[in-house]
């Protein structure tokens, strides 16, 4: 592994593969040029450690990276039968081979600095020392699952989980699991639950639904909400809040047989079940968090880019751009988390960056 690069791309997930394509689109060459620092085992980003049962047919549509369309690692398989884990990882891995990224794993970045001097940053890795002239950070969310704190949360004698953590709908037949989410993984995973054991469902807010098709205006306009707010150095807000939870034919089966009864947040936890504030208790047997992530941006915190605003002030044409620090790129991080979000994102980076060290993008 190089010792110094112009350019560290830190995760090779659809927006750290992105970012590499671009750097070496734009001049830039392996190695002196540029490195990705992977944490994972293997190819594939957080896809490869997704539950089983998510298919190609039930997962948010995985977009094609720059340059090579998803199918050419497919064969004719239903997309109900391919299995996300699988065919991402498989896709991601022959992007790798196919346009040379040097792509160095498993890599695990501690942390970031500012005192290599000469404008330069030190990334101290498991695998050594790292100094570079700029940074894209794409570590993704998968890293930290967010589960909020309460009340007799250490007291509850079932089993707590996060969707992170979740195999199979099977391993919970015959117990109660209260689901606890509004976003569209706690919906998929409620409605496979459902179908082999009782449910609860709950929720903060109460959760809008549309029925009819998304329209690109408006997933236009519910990306412009969230890069307004990171623009304005605030926490990235959920775009599900903006543009609701679109309806399956899997999704009208479950309210059909009565899964999508939502209640609202229960106010403490108990030993054997969650109580409301008005007395009310339900059993339970597990509980399923199914209520997002938060940013992996720990190994740059001495950097100290978060603002006065609780987030990171972004800047750039699509947001990627650290304000306080134009050194720092950060993809996934408000409106390119998303694979065509980090798509985009990707060329915006790679772009800008290479213009700010004063290399010639062509």
């Amino acid at each position: 592994m190089q010792t110094r690069s112009d350019v560290v791309v830190i995760g090779a997930g659809q927006a750290g593969l992105s970012a590499g394509y671009y750097l070496r689109r734009f001049g830039l060459e392996p190695g002196a040029g540029f490195v990705i620092l992977d944490h994972s085992p293997g190819a594939g980003g957080a896809w490869q450690f997704r539950w089983p049962s998510l298919t190609l047919s039930t997962v948010n549509r995985v977009h094609d990276l720059p340059g090579m369309p998803f199918t050419d690692v497919l064969d004719d398989t239903a997309p109900a039968e391919v299995h996300a884990a699988e065919a991402v990882p498989r896709y991601f891995s022959e992007y790798e081979r196919r346009f040379e990224l040097p792509v160095h794993r498993p890599v695990h970045t501690r942390v970031v600095c500012d005192q290599a001097g000469d404008g330069l940053l030190t990334l101290e890795t498991d695998s050594g020392a790292v100094t570079a002239r700029g940074i894209i950070n794409a570590t993704g969310t998968w890293e930290r699952p967010f589960i909020p704190r309460y009340p007799g949360a250490e007291l509850f004698l079932g089993r707590q989980l996060h969707t992170r953590d979740y195999q199979s709908a099977t391993e919970f037949e015959g117990r109660h699991v209260v689901v606890v989410g509004g976003g569209i993984s706690a919906v998929q995973l409620l409605d496979e639950i459902s179908l082999v054991t009782s449910t609860t469902w709950v929720t903060r807010s109460v959760p809008q639904f549309r029925d009819e098709p998304f329209t690109a205006e408006e997933g236009r306009a519910a990306v412009a909400v969230v890069e307004d707010r990171v623009r304005r150095g605030l926490p990235p807000g959920s775009v599900v809040s903006v543009t609701g939870l679109p309806v399956t034919p899997a999704i009208r089966a479950a309210r059909a047989r009565g899964a999508l009864a939502r209640l609202p947040m229960f106010s403490e936890i108990t030993a054997d079940g969650v109580r409301w504030a008005d007395g009310t208790h339900r059993r339970a047997d597990a509980i399923l968090w199914c209520t997002g992530f938060r940013s992996s941006l720990d190994h740059l915190a001495p950097l100290r880019l978060r603002g006065p605003g609780g987030g990171i002030a972004m800047t750039g044409r699509l947001a990627t751009q650290v304000a306080s620090d134009p050194r720092i790129h950060l993809l996934g991080y408000g409106p390119s988390a998303s694979t065509i979000g980090a798509n985009r994102g990707g060329r915006a980076a790679a772009a800008e960056l290479i213009e700010h060290l004063g290399a010639t993008a062509r």
